[in-house]
């Protein structure tokens, strides 16, 4: 393998499950490897293991690829349209004597190997790629299959008996390999199993399709979880029995909780496709991802996708487990809600409005110049997306409650409903419709009804968006317009007057 040509990174999910944020970083690590360095990434859906694959996870997987804007460069492939791949691998090692038949039941090796169980317990288990046999790697406890003699098996082959194909591991030595985040590893042979090849249903097992699709895709960077190291000495024999050069390995930190446990759904939402019905943006989910098990060095922390691009490197990856940290989560999205040009966070409010059913014949959809009006008030306020549609509703749609605990705040004094009404009726007096005309014939009214600005101010905040929390109040009368204030105005009187 020329590893001075272009790279060429896969990401190879398993439909067994939606997309986590484990595999979405090992995505997002692979995506923004290729673009920096001007190569190519591929999407390779593992999924041969029939008994737990689920194949309507497929588009679920795609989609929470696309939200997140991780654009592959060829495929999806499909392993199970493949098998002839992995047949014709197996046969070439059979012929070479590198893999032999096995007709021993599978539950026959039971070994662990102990050193292959420390780099596995050392690199832990995370959602990621693939039908992951995991650290589950065993000692080389000899087949009696790996010996037979052609006669024997003959007979066993007359008999009938289902036969798996073995990967015939050498007796001794040492595997080493180089990792571009680990460094250098080396297992001993004897830790490593005969692992199968095939089994006895003709189906491949990871580590043989993995290992034959990368020599056929032309893969020249491996980057995967760290729950992988145990796989990779395995795969290496495999490389060599081919006569293949092997990939650069990159196994990249894995995500924990704040208990610094593995990540789960205790830990809250793990899927992707949940941190877009919350209302999160996808380029605050890759900044945010992005940082957890690599540094572009310095401070920053706030780094478009662009510059994300420009300095991702290898080298800035961790050995050490990266921590989710919710709350940074969130405040990743804050920023990606006020620091970009009003203009793209538009379309992501546009389809908030569309997924709750506001945006068909409001303002918002006829009127796109005060569309970004509104949401510019609104925006440095907001949390997530679906704040648009909760709390500030009552901008895009006269369909709102009042907010209770503001009524009984800002309601309860008894000469409300008459100053209200004057208000509404000095507003609808207004020549021109402005901030500092809104805020003088408010402030005109309380002098001369002898009550502070601050009771009317709330009041009418409560009256025209139905909370105690929104944006300067006369800035929001501004946006909403005069007829809208005036009429939401007198629309409050007698849900004040019956309070």
């Amino acid at each position: 393998m020329d590893h001075a040509q272009k790279p060429r990174v896969r990401f190879a999910p398993s439909p067994t499950g939606y997309l986590h944020v484990g595999g979405a970083r090992t995505a997002l690590f692979n995506w923004l490897f290729a673009r920096h360095e001007g190569g190519t990434m591929l999407l390779r859906i593992e999924d041969t293991d029939t008994e737990r694959n689920r194949p309507e996870l497929v588009e679920g997987i795609l989609a929470g690829l696309r939200w997140l804007g991780i654009e592959w460069d060829e495929g999806p492939y499909f392993q199970s349209q493949r098998l002839p791949l992995y047949q014709a691998a197996a046969d070439r090692l059979l012929a070479s004597d590198a893999a032999f038949s096995c007709y021993c039941k599978p539950a026959s090796y039971t070994g662990e190997g102990p050193a292959m169980k420390a780099a596995g317990e050392e690199a832990g288990k995370q959602e990621g790629e693939g039908d992951d046999e995991g650290p589950k790697t065993k000692r080389n406890i000899p087949c009696p299959c790996r010996h037979l003699s052609p006669a024997e098996r003959a007979a066993r082959e007359r008999e009938g008996i289902p036969r798996a194909i073995r990967f015939r591991v050498p007796e001794g030595g040492v595997t080493r390999f180089e990792d571009a985040v680990f460094g250098p590893r080396e297992v001993q042979n004897a830790e490593i199993e005969d692992f199968v090849l095939l089994r006895s249903n003709g189906l491949p097992t990871y580590q043989l399709s993995v290992v034959a699709d990368d020599i056929d895709m032309r893969i020249t960077h491996v980057i995967r979880g760290a729950d992988h190291l145990s796989n990779t000495p395995k795969q290496v024999l495999l490389y060599a029995a081919l006569g293949a050069e092997p990939p650069i390995f990159a196994h990249v930190p894995l995500i924990l909780g704040p208990d610094r446990t593995r990540l789960s759904k205790r830990h809250g939402a793990t899927s992707v496709s949940s941190y877009a019905e919350e209302g999160l943006l996808p380029e605050a989910f890759r900044n945010f991802l992005a940082l957890l098990g690599w540094s572009p060095g310095g401070d920053s922390e706030y780094l478009r996708t662009r510059e994300l691009i420009e300095k991702f490197s290898l080298a800035g990856v961790s050995r050490t487990n990266a921590v989710f940290d919710r709350p940074k989560l969130e405040w990743f999205n804050t920023q990606y809600l006020q620091k970009p040009s009003v203009e793209e966070l538009l379309p992501y409010v546009e389809a908030e409005l569309k997924r709750v059913g506001m945006w068909e014949g409001s303002q918002a959809s006829a009127e796109p110049a005060w569309f970004a009006r509104a949401v510019d008030l609104i925006r440095p306020r907001t949390r997530f997306l679906s704040d648009f549609t909760t709390w500030a509703r009552a901008f895009f749609t006269d369909d709102f409650d009042y907010e209770q605990a503001a009524r009984e705040k800002f309601w309860k004094e008894d000469r409300l409903p008459e100053l209200l009404a004057k208000l509404a009726e000095a507003l609808a007096a207004l020549p021109d419709w402005n901030h500092d005309a809104c805020d003088a014939a408010l402030r005109a009214l309380a002098g001369a009804e002898g009550v502070k600005a601050g009771l009317l101010i709330n009041a009418t905040r409560v009256a025209i968006v139905g909370r105690a929390v929104a944006p300067p109040l006369f800035e929001t009368m501004v946006i909403l317009g005069k007829d809208r204030v005036v009429a939401r105005l007198k629309r409050a009187l007698p849900s004040i007057t019956s309070r």
